[in-house]
């Protein structure tokens, strides 16, 4: 079952979570991309574009 919440600021993700990538985003032409290993191709994944704190 699926569940996303936030709260407060806080996000809530309940899934079935093979893994999680900690990546940067860098610049793909006119676009951006994230890499993560070839085995992950046509999986669904999750963004979650988080607010640089500086």
């Amino acid at each position: 079952m699926r569940r996303v919440e936030i709260v407060k600021d806080r996000l809530v993700l309940t899934d079935e979570v093979e893994v999680v990538y900690d990546k940067r985003v860098t610049p793909f032409g006119t676009s951006a991309k994230i890499s993560v290993p070839k085995k992950h191709i046509g999986t669904r994944a999750y963004v979650v574009i988080l607010k640089e704190l500086i």
